[in-house]
Protein backbone atom coordinates (compact mmCIF):
# COMPACT_ATOMS: atom_id res chain seq x y z
CA UNK A 1 0.00 0.00 0.00
CA UNK A 2 1.04 3.65 -1.22
CA UNK A 3 1.95 5.56 1.78
CA UNK A 4 1.62 9.18 1.01
CA UNK A 5 2.67 12.72 2.46
CA UNK A 6 0.82 16.06 2.00
CA UNK A 7 2.32 18.96 3.16
CA UNK A 8 -0.33 21.19 3.14
CA UNK A 9 -3.79 20.69 3.42
CA UNK A 10 -5.42 23.37 1.81
CA UNK A 11 -7.41 23.24 -1.51
CA UNK A 12 -5.32 21.52 -3.66
CA UNK A 13 -3.48 19.46 -1.19
CA UNK A 14 -6.31 18.22 0.38
CA UNK A 15 -8.22 17.83 -3.14
CA UNK A 16 -5.12 15.67 -4.23
CA UNK A 17 -5.81 13.54 -0.92
CA UNK A 18 -9.34 13.29 -1.71
CA UNK A 19 -8.98 12.07 -4.87
CA UNK A 20 -5.85 9.78 -4.40
CA UNK A 21 -7.69 7.95 -1.79
CA UNK A 22 -10.51 7.21 -3.85
CA UNK A 23 -8.22 6.16 -7.00
CA UNK A 24 -5.32 3.97 -5.87
CA UNK A 25 -4.98 2.06 -2.75
CA UNK A 26 -3.19 4.35 -0.38
CA UNK A 27 -2.64 5.56 3.07
CA UNK A 28 -2.79 9.70 2.86
CA UNK A 29 -0.77 11.44 5.92
CA UNK A 30 -0.78 15.30 6.20
CA UNK A 31 1.71 17.84 7.84
CA UNK A 32 0.30 21.27 8.09
CA UNK A 33 1.78 24.12 10.61
CA UNK A 34 -2.39 24.85 11.20
CA UNK A 35 -3.13 22.71 13.87
CA UNK A 36 -6.90 23.53 12.95
CA UNK A 37 -6.35 22.57 9.28
CA UNK A 38 -5.10 19.17 11.07
CA UNK A 39 -7.98 18.93 12.63
CA UNK A 40 -10.51 19.74 9.97
CA UNK A 41 -8.71 17.00 7.55
CA UNK A 42 -9.01 14.35 9.79
CA UNK A 43 -12.71 15.48 10.23
CA UNK A 44 -13.54 15.75 6.70
CA UNK A 45 -11.35 12.39 5.80
CA UNK A 46 -9.56 14.34 3.81
CA UNK A 47 -6.35 12.44 5.57
CA UNK A 48 -5.75 9.36 7.67
CA UNK A 49 -3.91 10.42 10.07
CA UNK A 50 -1.13 13.51 11.16
CA UNK A 51 2.68 12.91 10.68
CA UNK A 52 5.60 14.41 11.77
CA UNK A 53 8.00 15.48 9.50
CA UNK A 54 10.68 12.92 10.51
CA UNK A 55 8.72 10.03 9.77
CA UNK A 56 8.31 10.74 5.70
CA UNK A 57 11.39 9.29 4.88
CA UNK A 58 9.53 6.03 4.05
CA UNK A 59 6.88 7.55 2.03
CA UNK A 60 6.31 6.84 -1.40
CA UNK A 61 5.06 10.04 -2.46
CA UNK A 62 5.20 13.31 -0.95
CA UNK A 63 3.25 16.19 -2.12
CA UNK A 64 4.38 19.94 -1.43
CA UNK A 65 1.14 22.03 -1.39
CA UNK A 66 2.45 25.14 0.74
CA UNK A 67 2.51 29.09 -0.48
CA UNK A 68 5.04 29.15 -3.42
CA UNK A 69 7.91 30.97 -1.31
CA UNK A 70 8.31 28.93 1.15
CA UNK A 71 8.23 25.47 -0.93
CA UNK A 72 12.09 25.73 -2.36
CA UNK A 73 12.62 25.72 1.40
CA UNK A 74 10.46 22.98 1.90
CA UNK A 75 11.52 20.94 -1.27
CA UNK A 76 15.18 20.58 0.03
CA UNK A 77 14.10 19.98 3.83
CA UNK A 78 11.83 17.08 1.69
CA UNK A 79 14.74 15.65 -0.94
CA UNK A 80 17.48 15.83 2.36
CA UNK A 81 15.31 13.05 4.04
CA UNK A 82 13.48 11.05 1.46
CA UNK A 83 14.63 8.01 0.42
CA UNK A 84 15.84 6.99 -3.16
CA UNK A 85 12.64 5.75 -4.39
CA UNK A 86 10.53 8.33 -3.02
CA UNK A 87 8.22 10.73 -5.70
CA UNK A 88 8.48 14.41 -4.40
CA UNK A 89 6.30 17.10 -6.40
CA UNK A 90 4.79 20.29 -5.50
CA UNK A 91 1.64 22.18 -6.84
CA UNK A 92 2.78 25.95 -7.20
CA UNK A 93 1.96 27.95 -10.15
CA UNK A 94 5.74 29.71 -10.19
CA UNK A 95 8.32 27.53 -10.66
CA UNK A 96 11.93 29.02 -11.92
CA UNK A 97 12.47 29.87 -8.51
CA UNK A 98 12.04 26.58 -7.18
CA UNK A 99 14.02 24.50 -9.99
CA UNK A 100 16.73 27.02 -9.38
CA UNK A 101 16.35 26.23 -5.37
CA UNK A 102 16.95 22.51 -5.98
CA UNK A 103 19.00 22.71 -9.10
CA UNK A 104 22.22 20.93 -7.69
CA UNK A 105 20.58 18.85 -4.86
CA UNK A 106 21.79 15.52 -4.52
CA UNK A 107 18.04 13.58 -5.18
CA UNK A 108 17.29 16.52 -7.49
CA UNK A 109 16.43 13.49 -9.55
CA UNK A 110 13.43 12.29 -7.33
CA UNK A 111 11.60 15.57 -7.93
CA UNK A 112 9.11 16.79 -10.39
CA UNK A 113 8.39 20.49 -10.48
CA UNK A 114 4.89 20.19 -11.70
CA UNK A 115 1.30 22.73 -11.67
CA UNK A 116 -1.61 21.54 -12.05
CA UNK A 117 -4.14 24.18 -13.57
CA UNK A 118 -6.70 23.42 -11.15
CA UNK A 119 -8.56 25.13 -8.28
CA UNK A 120 -11.59 27.21 -7.08
CA UNK A 121 -11.48 30.76 -5.20
CA UNK A 122 -12.00 29.08 -2.09
CA UNK A 123 -9.14 27.58 0.59
CA UNK A 124 -8.61 25.90 3.48
CA UNK A 125 -9.42 21.86 3.59
CA UNK A 126 -13.00 22.76 4.25
CA UNK A 127 -12.60 24.11 0.29
CA UNK A 128 -10.78 20.40 -0.89
CA UNK A 129 -13.34 18.70 -3.32
CA UNK A 130 -13.37 15.66 -5.58
CA UNK A 131 -13.08 15.14 -9.12
CA UNK A 132 -11.20 18.64 -9.21
CA UNK A 133 -8.43 17.39 -11.46
CA UNK A 134 -10.26 15.43 -14.25
CA UNK A 135 -9.50 16.80 -17.41
CA UNK A 136 -7.26 19.80 -16.29
CA UNK A 137 -3.53 20.33 -17.69
CA UNK A 138 -0.73 19.61 -15.68
CA UNK A 139 2.26 21.36 -16.47
CA UNK A 140 5.63 19.77 -15.87
CA UNK A 141 8.99 21.86 -15.74
CA UNK A 142 12.65 19.97 -16.18
CA UNK A 143 11.04 16.41 -16.35
CA UNK A 144 14.16 16.07 -18.34
CA UNK A 145 16.06 16.22 -15.25
CA UNK A 146 14.48 13.47 -12.78
CA UNK A 147 15.36 9.91 -13.03
CA UNK A 148 12.95 8.08 -15.71
CA UNK A 149 11.46 5.74 -12.80
CA UNK A 150 10.38 8.57 -10.79
CA UNK A 151 8.94 10.44 -13.69
CA UNK A 152 6.74 7.25 -14.45
CA UNK A 153 5.48 6.98 -11.19
CA UNK A 154 4.57 10.64 -11.75
CA UNK A 155 2.61 10.46 -14.41
CA UNK A 156 0.77 7.09 -13.87
CA UNK A 157 -0.08 9.06 -10.73
CA UNK A 158 -1.58 12.03 -12.74
CA UNK A 159 -3.15 9.76 -15.23
CA UNK A 160 -4.99 8.65 -12.18
CA UNK A 161 -5.89 11.65 -11.56
CA UNK A 162 -7.29 12.18 -15.54
CA UNK A 163 -4.90 15.09 -16.32
CA UNK A 164 -3.79 15.99 -19.22
CA UNK A 165 0.29 16.68 -19.14
CA UNK A 166 1.92 19.71 -21.38
CA UNK A 167 5.98 19.68 -21.10
CA UNK A 168 7.43 23.03 -20.51
CA UNK A 169 10.26 25.27 -19.44
CA UNK A 170 9.72 27.21 -16.03
CA UNK A 171 10.94 30.39 -17.56
CA UNK A 172 8.84 29.88 -20.04
CA UNK A 173 5.60 28.83 -17.64
CA UNK A 174 6.11 31.54 -15.14
CA UNK A 175 5.85 34.26 -18.36
CA UNK A 176 2.86 32.52 -19.76
CA UNK A 177 0.84 32.36 -16.66
CA UNK A 178 1.46 35.83 -15.41
CA UNK A 179 -0.38 36.57 -18.55
CA UNK A 180 -3.16 33.79 -18.25
CA UNK A 181 -3.57 33.35 -14.35
CA UNK A 182 -2.10 35.59 -12.23
CA UNK A 183 -3.40 39.05 -14.26
CA UNK A 184 -6.52 37.66 -14.23
CA UNK A 185 -6.30 37.31 -10.31
CA UNK A 186 -5.02 40.86 -10.19
CA UNK A 187 -7.90 42.66 -12.27
CA UNK A 188 -10.41 40.65 -10.36
CA UNK A 189 -8.95 42.05 -7.06
CA UNK A 190 -9.23 45.58 -8.43
CA UNK A 191 -12.06 45.58 -10.00
CA UNK A 192 -13.61 44.32 -6.73
CA UNK A 193 -11.68 46.87 -4.89
CA UNK A 194 -13.19 49.77 -7.34
CA UNK A 195 -16.87 48.69 -7.01
CA UNK A 196 -16.23 48.64 -3.05
CA UNK A 197 -14.74 52.03 -3.58
CA UNK A 198 -17.03 53.77 -5.33
CA UNK A 199 -20.57 52.18 -4.67
CA UNK A 200 -21.19 52.41 -0.95
CA UNK A 201 -24.58 50.55 -0.76
CA UNK A 202 -23.79 47.14 -0.35
CA UNK A 203 -27.34 46.39 -1.21
CA UNK A 204 -26.96 47.88 -4.71
CA UNK A 205 -24.20 45.75 -5.38
CA UNK A 206 -25.78 42.78 -4.45
CA UNK A 207 -28.96 43.39 -6.66
CA UNK A 208 -27.21 44.71 -9.31
CA UNK A 209 -24.04 42.51 -9.94
CA UNK A 210 -25.20 40.54 -12.88
CA UNK A 211 -23.69 37.14 -14.05
CA UNK A 212 -21.28 38.96 -15.39
CA UNK A 213 -19.97 41.12 -12.76
CA UNK A 214 -19.97 37.92 -10.33
CA UNK A 215 -17.95 35.65 -12.46
CA UNK A 216 -15.67 38.34 -13.55
CA UNK A 217 -14.95 39.56 -9.62
CA UNK A 218 -15.08 35.90 -8.88
CA UNK A 219 -11.20 35.49 -8.21
CA UNK A 220 -11.38 38.17 -6.03
CA UNK A 221 -12.70 36.02 -3.03
CA UNK A 222 -9.52 33.85 -3.58
CA UNK A 223 -7.44 34.19 -0.53
CA UNK A 224 -4.98 36.91 0.28
CA UNK A 225 -2.50 34.48 1.92
CA UNK A 226 -2.26 32.41 -1.23
CA UNK A 227 -1.67 35.12 -3.92
CA UNK A 228 0.69 37.56 -2.08
CA UNK A 229 3.29 35.45 -2.72
CA UNK A 230 2.24 34.36 -5.82
CA UNK A 231 2.47 38.04 -7.36
CA UNK A 232 6.08 38.54 -5.77
CA UNK A 233 7.67 35.53 -6.97
CA UNK A 234 6.96 36.03 -10.46
CA UNK A 235 6.57 39.70 -10.31
CA UNK A 236 8.87 40.64 -12.87
CA UNK A 237 6.60 38.66 -15.39
CA UNK A 238 3.47 40.61 -14.05
CA UNK A 239 4.71 43.82 -14.13
CA UNK A 240 5.32 43.30 -17.43
CA UNK A 241 1.79 42.28 -18.19
CA UNK A 242 -0.07 45.16 -16.18
CA UNK A 243 1.78 47.34 -17.50
CA UNK A 244 0.42 46.55 -21.16
CA UNK A 245 -2.95 45.79 -19.30
CA UNK A 246 -2.81 49.10 -17.78
CA UNK A 247 -2.20 50.55 -21.08
CA UNK A 248 -5.22 49.35 -22.92
CA UNK A 249 -7.38 50.18 -20.39
CA UNK A 250 -6.26 54.34 -20.52
CA UNK A 251 -6.34 53.58 -24.68
CA UNK A 252 -9.80 52.26 -24.09
CA UNK A 253 -10.73 55.17 -21.37
CA UNK A 254 -9.55 57.86 -24.28
CA UNK A 255 -11.88 56.29 -26.57
CA UNK A 256 -14.81 56.97 -24.41
CA UNK A 257 -13.46 60.35 -23.79
CA UNK A 258 -13.61 61.21 -27.09
CA UNK A 259 -16.49 59.40 -28.32
CA UNK A 260 -14.66 57.35 -31.01
CA UNK A 261 -17.23 54.71 -31.70
CA UNK A 262 -15.46 53.58 -34.35
CA UNK A 263 -12.00 52.36 -32.32
CA UNK A 264 -14.57 51.40 -29.32
CA UNK A 265 -16.32 49.10 -32.02
CA UNK A 266 -13.32 47.63 -33.71
CA UNK A 267 -10.86 46.76 -29.85
CA UNK A 268 -13.97 45.01 -29.16
CA UNK A 269 -14.59 43.26 -32.51
CA UNK A 270 -11.13 42.21 -32.22
CA UNK A 271 -10.79 40.57 -29.15
CA UNK A 272 -14.04 38.75 -29.64
CA UNK A 273 -11.29 36.50 -31.92
CA UNK A 274 -10.75 34.83 -27.83
CA UNK A 275 -13.78 33.06 -28.46
CA UNK A 276 -12.05 30.98 -30.51
CA UNK A 277 -8.88 30.25 -28.34
CA UNK A 278 -11.42 29.21 -25.54
CA UNK A 279 -13.72 27.35 -27.40
CA UNK A 280 -14.93 24.41 -25.42
CA UNK A 281 -13.96 25.70 -22.15
CA UNK A 282 -16.99 25.86 -19.64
Amino acid sequence: MEKIVVIGLGLIGGSLALDLKQRIECKVYGIDQNPEHIKKAKALGIIDDEIDFSEIKNASVVIIAVPVDIIPKVATEVLNVVSEDTLVFDVGSVKNNICVAIEKHPKRKNYVAAHPLAGTEFSGPEAAILNLFDNKVNILCESDKCDWKILDKALSLFKKLNMRIKMMNPVEHDRHIAYVSHLSHVSSFMLGKTVLEIEKNEQAIFDMASTGFASTVRLAKSSATTWTPIFLQNKENLIRSLEEYIKNLNEFKEMIETGNSEALTETMKSTNYIKTILNGIK
